[in-house]
């Protein structure tokens, strides 16, 4: 599949998900202006359907199937919240869902996947690859491949959160999202330069788990040792070979925020904003209040929350 992603194919992707997808709310807080100096507008997917952004690339993805393709199932892998977001678009669609897991994934994200009818085979990430699994897999049965990141409609899914964020907030002059494996940075890109060309896109990942910021700064897709950090979903050991051209051609910069100031943010955003979001959405909000950006002060940001599944 070496389909390139367009603006239209988020327009596309936006009309797929209009009445399935949550349209989700977006959040102010004026202490949150203050400690950043700027004016915050957080898009809160943990409202979304599956408690992520993870749900509108997977439904994306699994709707534009064939029959065929639907009636022989599909295989995902993830550390939780893809897995979910698979799990309850292959529910919605009528479609079984394998999904190959981490061994070490937080319980509440198992029992997601399981809850809406998904089969999970679990691997160590230290020793084995889920890619490998998932491949042998899907030969041996048949089913289509729905990846996390590295696919052009879960990319094209994900780039609507930012749609909707800069169709209700156009004067946004920065977006920042955290990084994992790339897909919703480079949506957020596709979408947010496709509205307002001058937006600049900035990405948050955990400081033990930096491979986007090193390959950025190397030039070439930079793959490392299994993180460890409390950013369970942004544990990805190398951005996905679709989304670093984006990445590199369309983002402003890529931070990191140490696992400290991720829980400072989580604890921020139960106590002020009154909402749960999991570390792996807090680096984003972190990056903000500890002003790691070097933006003008008083700018207009958008944050995407990318989810909130998170083991209290």
């Amino acid at each position: 599949m070496n389909k390139s992603i367009i603006f239209h194919d988020i327009i596309d992707a936006v009309e797929r998900l209009r009445g399935v997808a949550n349209r989700t709310p977006v959040l102010t807080s004026r202490v949150l202006n203050e400690l950043s100096r700027q004016q915050v507008y957080l898009k809160c997917e943990n409202f979304q359907r599956g408690g992520a952004f993870k749900f509108r690339g997977a439904y994306n993805a699994l709707s534009k199937l064939s029959e065929e393709e639907k009636k022989r199932g599909v295989i995902a892998f993830s550390s939780g919240n893809h897995a979910q977001g698979v799990a309850l678009a292959c529910k919605i669609l009528d479609v079984q869902a394998t999904i190959v897991m981490p061994n070490d994934t937080p319980d509440i994200k198992i029992e997601a996947v399981q809850n809406y009818g998904g089969n999970v085979l679990f691997f160590d990430r230290h020793k084995e690859s889920r890619e490998v699994i998932a491949s042998q897999y899907s030969e041996e049965h048949g089913m289509a491949i729905i990846p996390p990141f590295d696919h052009p409609d879960v990319i094209a899914g994900a780039g609507t959160a930012a749609y909707e964020l800069m169709q209700e907030h156009p004067f946004l002059e920065h977006l920042v999202t955290p990084v994992g494996g790339g897909g919703l940075i480079s949506g957020t890109a596709l979408a947010g330069k496709g509205m307002n060309p001058r937006v600049k896109i900035h990405g948050v990942e955990p400081e033990g788990a930096d491979d986007v910021r090193m390959s950025m700064l190397q030039g070439e897709r930079v793959r490392i040792d299994p993180p460890n950090t409390i950013a369970d979903g942004l544990r990805t050991q190398q951005v996905g070979e679709r989304n670093f051209p984006i990445i590199q051609q369309m983002v402003h910069e890529v931070v990191t925020v140490s696992e400290e100031e991720i829980e400072v943010a989580m604890r921020f955003a139960m106590i002020r904003l009154k909402i749960v979001i999991e570390p792996s959405s807090a680096v984003a909000l972190a990056a903000v209040m500890f002003r790691k950006f070097q933006i003008e002060k008083g700018s207009c940001i958008g944050v995407i929350l990318s989810g909130g599944n998170v083991e209290l």
